[in-house]
């Protein structure tokens, strides 16, 4: 059994790791501090058939301050770290850049400190595809060059991928960083397309469709996303930088349609134009996650986008 600390514990995916941790028998210490980028409430209905449960304690303290991290790892003496805790979102980051600086530059920073201190076995730092920028080649690929991130969200994911370079470099701490490519599923961001998306299709209102409908997302599953945390976890690999994608894109405009299909009802469309921030396309090189992970993404998008609709519609008291 393995003592782990997975930040950001009661998020989308946060809860989805815990709870799959859980069930294989690790000791799970979440941390989180409920805060109102989105209704906290949602978030305590992800934890809230964990908190019972002997191996799982939960501390709601914020990650930019240091002395709370150190009291926990103190109290707690963790093997290994997920590093989920951030602020999210392209389109708000533009907003307020000094925000995401600090939670996502300066709490990875007080996480990596207090790794070295107490010999942190494994860390996996959740990443984005956002970092690859605005870019025709496809696939992304993880040796290509990210030099121009074109959101501030994306510049602090950048930063703290090579923090955590500078810290494998120094320290020999194990990280592996994880490129995420468009996660959706059940208990997800009410803030993300897919979730929205659904909402309003049931209600019969419009949803935004930013664009002509032709942008691409590389849609990722988060069962099949927690199946990669889980592999990287458990093994050392220096320092990696891995995507985890679908290696599906779809068009806007299709995605769309295969939800129509599923929820059994037509979208009422309201076209806006694109946003800052927003990259046109993401498509995910997932041949290092094979050969390093063994891992392959196993969740079809109609099959997904299924199971996130049987979710909202059983839960509509989520916002």
């Amino acid at each position: 059994m393995n003592k782990v600390i997975v930040t950001g514990g009661a998020g989308f995916i946060g809860s989805h790791i815990c709870k799959t941790l859980l069930k294989r028998g690790d000791f799970v210490v979440c941390i989180d501090n409920f805060d109102d980028y989105y209704d906290p409430k949602i978030k305590e209905n992800n934890v809230s058939g964990l908190i019972k449960n002997p191996s799982f304690k939960l501390y709601r303290k914020d990650i930019t301050n240091y002395q709370d991290m150190e009291d926990i790892f103190h109290e707690e003496n963790p093997e290994k770290i997920i590093h989920m805790a951030a602020r999210a979102g392209v389109r708000f980051s533009i907003e307020k850049p000094l925000l995401y600086e600090k939670v996502n530059i300066k709490g990875t920073l007080n996480l990596l400190e207090l790794s070295v201190k107490y010999k942190i076995k494994s860390f996996i730092f959740a990443s984005s595809s956002s970092v690859y920028g605005e870019r025709k080649d496809v696939p992304f690929k993880e040796t290509d060059k990210i030099d121009n991130p074109i959101s501030p969200y994306a510049a602090t994911k950048k930063a703290a991928e090579l923090l955590s370079y500078t810290y494998h470099h120094l320290h020999n701490l194990n990280i592996t960083c994880l490129r995420f490519f468009t996660v959706y599923g059940p208990s997800g961001r009410p803030d993300m397309a897919t979730h929205k998306f659904i909402t309003s299709i049931l209600n019969e209102k419009p949803i935004d469709m930013y664009g002509d409908g032709t942008s691409i997302r590389d849609y990722t599953y988060v069962a099949d996303i927690v199946n990669g945390i889980i592999s990287a976890l458990d093994k050392n690999l220096g320092y990696e930088i891995i995507n985890l994608g679908g290696s599906n894109p779809i068009e806007l405009k299709n995605f769309i349609s295969t939800m129509e299909k599923v929820i059994g009802k037509k979208a009422i469309i309201n076209k806006m134009s694109l946003q800052a921030g927003d990259v046109t396309k993401t498509y995910a090189d997932i041949d290092k996650a094979k050969r390093l992970l063994g891992w392959i993404p196993k969740t079809s998008l109609e099959e997904g986008l299924r199971k996130t609709f049987e979710y909202i519609a059983t839960n509509k008291d989520q916002k």
